[in-house]
């Protein structure tokens, strides 16, 4: 019998790459301010209730203030926003600067130009390696107008795809 070893981080990272994703911002209040982060595994869970999850780093700083408050939001991102992406994604750094958002009607941040947000509240969360999965709790929501010609924010193979 051959022994077999888990894939090395960097090949499995690279192989899932393959996979082309959306990509949104979760965020949320601590302490009067808003708080976010960008976030690529997102995806609906159930139409009753109605569930989101979405999947975080454990080391993240912007999570544990989020989770104390237990709601968020998602912002799924247009093609449009790429700028917003790159600024939430990065650590230690005013993210919300020169970014045009204002407050869901339970008092979450929601980034103009989303193509859909949805607030929630903390309905679960379960550890699973370096990252927690996260549920959320759908109770407000709202998308752009159908009719506009708003293309999604994609990223395939460590990069975005999109023509925008």
């Amino acid at each position: 019998m051959v022994a077999r070893t888990a894939p090395e981080p960097h090949l499995f990272r690279q192989a899932l790459g393959h996979y082309a994703s959306g990509i949104t911002v979760i965020a949320g209040v601590a302490d009067g301010l808003p708080v976010g982060f960008t976030c690529q595994s997102f995806y609906s869970v159930s139409l009753e209730p109605p569930l989101v999850s979405f999947s975080v780093m454990r080391t993240s700083s912007s999570w544990p203030k989020i989770r104390a408050s237990g709601a968020f939001s998602v912002n799924i991102l247009s093609a449009r926003q790429r700028e917003v992406s790159n600024a939430f994604a990065r650590s230690g750094t005013d993210k919300w600067s020169g970014v045009d958002w204002a407050y869901s009607g339970f008092g979450n941040p929601i980034i103009a130009g989303s193509l859909t947000w949805l607030d929630c509240t903390l309905f679960e969360e379960y550890p699973a390696g370096d990252h927690t999965i996260v549920i959320g709790q759908v109770r407000e929501m709202a998308s752009i107008n159908a009719d506009e010609d708003h293309e999604p924010l994609i990223f395939f193979k460590g990069r975005y795809v999109n023509s925008m």
